[in-house]
Formats: C-alpha cells, structure tokens, sequence
C-alpha cells in the first residue's frame, strides 16, 4: 500500500507540474525535476525507497538511447563531417578538459572532476533541436553548426557511459588494464550486435510486419532493445550502449519511422520518471543555502563554453556572427548531463553535495535555454560588430525600373517553385524570398530571380520592390511565420493583395485578420478537387461543379469543417480549441426537442449549426428553421466538442 501510495505522489505531482510548466512554455524535463525535488526526501518526503523507481528509470535511459541510436546516421555523419570533427570532437574534447582541470584545482577527485568535465561539456540536444525547429532556424548556418556539435555530443555520451561505472570498480594503476579490457569488450559485442543487425533483424521484422498486428510490432521493439541491453550489461558495459547499437543497426531500415513511433510512448514515459529520480536526489537545503556558489557556477559555465565553442567555431572558417550564436545556443547543460550526474551518484563517483550544485545548476541553465536560443542571432550579430546581411548580391534581379506588377513569392520551397513556373508560363514577373541558402544558390544559377534571406525583414521586402507588386504569396504554410511576414508586409504596403497558404483551417480566421485577403488550406482544397472530380466522373455539369466550389471558398469552407471524428482523430486540448465536429442527435419520444420547431430551439446563440435533418429515412440539407421536430427524427449538428456536448443535452433534456 505505501508503494501505491508513493507511486500516486509521484504521478500526481509529475501531471500536475508538466502541466504548469507546458503552459509557459518551459521544457517538460524542468518539470519532471522539480516533481521530483517536491516528492523526494530532501522535500516533502513523500517517496522514500528511490532505488526501486530508478530500476524502471534506467529504462528509459536505454529507449532514449535506442531512439538517439534510430536518428544517428552514419551517411549524415559523413556529409557534416567538416562541422563534426572540426568543431563537435573539438569542443567535447576542449571543454571536458577544462572543466576537469578546473574541478581538480578547486579539490575534486580525479573521477569526480572527470564527470563533471563530462556533465558540463554536453549540450541539451533536446530543447536546442526543438527550438531550431520552431523558430525555422534549422537552416541558418548557425543552426547547422549546432546540430553538427549536439551530433558529436551525442555520440560522446556512450563511451562516459561505460567509463564512469569503472571508477567505482577500479583503482587508479588498473583504470588503463580495464579501460582496454572493456574496449576489447566492447569490440566483441558491437560485432555481435551488428552481424545480429545485417543478418536476423531484418528478416525478423519482415516476419512480424506479414503478420500486420500493431501488437505484435510493439512487442518486438521491445524484446530487441531490452535484449541488446542486456547482452552488453551481461559483458559488464552500459545497457544504453546496447540499446544504442540496436537502435543504429535498425535506423537505415525501412521500419525505421514505425519503430521510433511505437517506442516513444515507452521512452517518454519512463524518461519522465528517470528525471523524477534525478530530482529526488536534487537537494534543495544545499541550493538555498549557497545560491551564490549555485549562480556563480552557473554563469562560469556558460561563459567558458560560449567562450571554446567560438574560439572553435571562428577556427573552423566560419563567420563570426555564426560563431557567437552558435555558441550562445550549445552554452547550457543537457539532459545527458543528468543521465551522467544519476550515474556517477549511483556508484558512489560524484559526491551528493557536488551534484546538488550540478543539478541546480543545470535546471537553471536549462529553463534559460528556449530565451538564449531565441535571441543567439541577435546576439550574435551585436557582438560581432556585423551589419546582418540578408541579402544576395542583387545584380541578377531585375532592375527597378522593370520591377512592376511584380508577384512576391515568400518561400520557394516545392510549393513556390511549382507557383514561379506557372508564372513564368504566363509571362508574370515574380522575385522569391527563402532563407535555404543551399536552396536560393541552386535556383540563382539557373537563372531564378530569388533573394536569400528571411521575408520578415524589412530590407529584404524592399529589394523585392514591394511598393509596386501586384500580389504577395506567402508559401510557407507554417502559420505563425506567415502572420509575422503578413504584419509587415501590411505595415510597409498597406494595399497590397496577399494571398496565405496553410496547411489546414486552424487559424484560418486568425490570418485574415491580420491582412491576408485570401487564404488558401491545403487539406480543405484537396478535398475540393477530389470532389470536383468525383462530380465530374458521374456526370455532374462542369458549371455547377464550379458554382459549388466558388460557394464553398465564399463560405470559408463551411460545410468541410464538421466532420464525425473516428479512432485517430487528434482529441489534445489544442486540436479541441480549434476543430469541428459533426454529430448526430436521434430525438425520442421524451426528448425536449420534440414538438419545437428548430428556430426555437435557437441554436445559434449556442453557437452550433444544424447541418441536416434525417426523417423517415429522407435526409434535408439545411432544414427550414420552422421545421417541427418529431420524434424518431436524427438531427446533425456541427460545432466544437464541447458545445456539442452541451446542446445535445440541451435537445434531450431542455434546460
């Protein structure tokens, strides 16, 4: 019972947290640590036997792995090997050692001062790629570098892995006889594992997929990474080594998607209680009582790497610029740095005290992390002194003198390359704006008018000649890019058409009231044409097959916004906020609907629309409002799940 009792402490806190932390946009990992901190022994002291957890906690660890394991990629190494070697290998290699030496100066144990080496030098791969992502600067030179550096970090983590549970086991004249013991080890189980990799898992997945049970799927998944976990902690190395090479040996199969996507439940999961045990070990007495020593720690360490990772990054042959932001962005602890921090409390390396500070440290460098990564441009633009240079050489646009009724292109991804060709078969000038440099020099040499650069930036607007385009596309088809591109467009020309595409109808309302005149949502277009062609094929008029798709796009796709939700159907908070459904109501004998005549029963005001009405097997489009209703009719309504739900109890019960 007191097990139960402590496992609903946990969880209770862990949902109540992430939740809170979520809604201000703070890493969920923060949350699981401070779950963990008000849980612990050093808080309210509502779990005590943390060993038990960390048994299952581990196992996340090893998912994690087998996830890193599925993304690493042998051909992606190759084709950032510059970026990698030059600077990733450099900086863990750099900074390991300085940090090292600076722990063994202020009286840190060799194995002690080697783990925080190890726990400092790491980056957080997870909320640095995931804001790179957001912010769509993934494809800046800054973000490259980045990723090229969390890439080598990742991979460093597996041989700490296997190095510090030494520490515990060994004295110092036989840490060199172990190191290569466990090297020659090493060797001998990645062989196994990958001729198990090229020769029995390939056609152990083909079999289970034949069978087509999702179950089954799962299940093997698990037995794989389970069993390469233990093969190598049977050999005395790390399970997440194991789970690591697994995940690599089937990352270039065809299942390769399927099985990250299965795996993830399990991984988040087990992960979130992993950092929960972490946070049971974090030690608040100490952080309260040197806050201090906890800030002085936290600013030395994000200097010094910010530091190394541009002197690096400045050697490598890149442009200052890129070089601070870079930096800026890598400053902070990773997760794996709590992964090591657990590790090395676990047998006895790192002492409590120390990874207290390490923990409070690290927690603080992270919930800063999201600001820093967003303002690295920014930053490093001011602290190297450089104009930021949007621009392309422009001598390969048309004069401004030619520049009339011109159409502005913003992203020339596959949907504006596919735009500018039917515009060049129609002799319509265009000038694209894209910020893939890779992208923009391929199109520039063969003869594209494109601009590299970001289309929210005023100078880059300006050399398209927006005062004389006769319209604006906006391609991206991320919304919240397009609303900042359409808020300065509209502030610089004011009468300019603009016409958005989005990939849905989410925030369709949103992008015309910030000036878009038209907005175009892929799925609901797509669904447009497959019925004009489903009409077309049976027969239907072409001319009222137009008429209905021109009174649909006037309608702002009404009729395609309900629709009855099934199995798959995204039910999060945030899709609730937004979708509609289409949901039917059969009227009884006793229903209070009966008798009363739909305008009535004023749905409107409820903020639901009737779409049809079904009677005697008959079904009405649109019904009369002074249609009656009577029982055994089924009425279909359309509206947000919430409302639906209450306007059905609403024609049921009355009230």
């Amino acid at each position: 019972m007191a097990h139960y009792l402590e496992i609903l402490a946990i969880l209770t806190s862990a949902v109540l947290i992430v939740w809170l932390f979520r809604r201000i946009h703070l890493p969920a990992i923060l949350a699981y640590l401070v779950a963990g901190m008000l849980v612990g022994e050093h808080g309210l002291a509502l779990t005590h036997e943390s060993v038990d957890y960390e048994h299952f906690a581990e196992l996340g660890i090893v998912f994690l792995l087998f996830t890193l394991g599925l993304e690493f990629s042998l051909p992606k190494l190759m084709a950032m090997r510059h970026l990698v070697v030059a600077i990733g290998s450099l900086q863990v290699g750099i900074s390991l050692l300085v940090f090292m030496l600076l722990a063994m100066f202020l009286g840190q144990g060799f194995a002690s001062a080697l783990v925080i080496g190890g726990v400092l030098a790491l980056s957080s791969t997870a909320i640095v790629i995931r804001q790179l992502s957001e912010s769509g600067a993934m494809k800046r030179k800054s973000g490259q570098i980045a990723v090229a550096v969390l890439l080598f970090q990742d991979v460093a983590v597996v041989p700490l892995l296997i190095i510090i549970p030494m520490f515990a086991e060994q004295t110092d004249s036989s840490m060199l006889l172990a190191l290569i013991y466990a090297l020659v080890k090493g060797v001998f189980v990645v062989g196994i594992l990958l001729s198990a990799g090229k020769w029995l898992l390939p056609r152990l997945f083909n079999l289970v997929a034949q069978v087509r049970t999702d179950e089954l799927f799962v299940l093997t998944t698990l037995l794989v990474t389970l069993v390469a976990a233990a093969l190598t902690q049977w050999f005395g190395l790390s399970m997440a080594l194991g789970a690591f090479l697994a995940g690599m040996m089937l990352g270039e199969s065809q299942y390769k998607h399927q099985l990250e996507a299965d795996i993830r439940p399990y991984r988040d999961i087990l992960l979130g209680l992993f950092f929960v045990t972490v946070g049971m070990k974090l030690d608040v007495v100490i952080l309260v009582s040197s806050p201090l020593t906890v800030l002085t720690l936290l600013v030395g360490f994000l200097l010094i790497k910010i530091v190394i990772i541009k002197y690096l990054v400045v050697r490598a042959g890149e442009q200052p610029k890129d070089a601070w932001a870079s930096a800026i962005m890598l400053a902070q602890m990773g997760e794996f740095g709590f992964v090591l921090i657990a590790l090395a409390t676990q047998v006895n390396v790192l002492p409590l005290e120390e990874a207290s500070l390490l923990l409070g440290a690290g927690v603080l460098s992270m919930a800063i992390t999201p600001f820093m990564v967003e303002h690295a441009r920014q930053w490093g633009v001011w602290l190297s002194n450089e104009p930021e240079k949007d621009t392309h050489d422009l001598a390969d646009l048309p004069s401004q003198t030619e520049m009339q009724d011109h159409v502005i292109i913003c992203g020339f991804g596959r949907i504006g390359q596919t735009v500018s060709r039917f515009l060049k078969q129609e002799s319509i000038p265009f000038v694209a704006i894209d910020i893939d440099p890779l992208r923009t020099t391929k199109a520039r040499e063969a003869g594209e008018h494109v601009l590299f650069g970001s289309s929210r930036k005023t100078e880059l607007l300006e050399a398209a000649q927006l005062y004389k385009a006769k319209l604006v596309v906006i391609a991206f088809g991320e919304d919240s890019q397009s609303i900042e591109v359409i808020q300065k467009v509209r502030s610089l020309a004011p009468d300019v058409p603009i016409l958005v595409r989005t990939r849905n109808d989410d925030n369709l309302d949103k992008l015309q009231e910030v000036g878009a005149n038209q907005v175009v949502p892929e799925s609901l277009e797509g669904s447009l044409m497959l019925v004009s062609q489903v009409l077309s094929l049976t027969g239907v008029p072409f001319s009222r097959i137009v008429k209905r798709v021109q009174k649909e796009r006037k309608n702002h796709y009404s009729h395609l916004h309900g629709f009855f939700q099934g199995e798959h159907t995204d039910m999060s908070p945030e899709a609730m906020d937004r979708i509609e459904f289409a949901h039917a109501v059969l009227l009884t004998d006793d229903s209070y609907a009966v008798g009363r005549s739909i305008e009535a029963l004023n749905l409107t005001s409820r903020r639901v629309k009737v779409v049809s009405l079904k009677r005697h097997e008959i079904e009405s489009e649109e019904p009369e409002p002074t249609t009656v209703l009577q029982a055994q009719d089924t009425l279909v309504i359309r509206g947000k799940p919430r409302r639906i739900e209450r306007v059905e109890r609403y024609i049921q019960e009355g009230g």
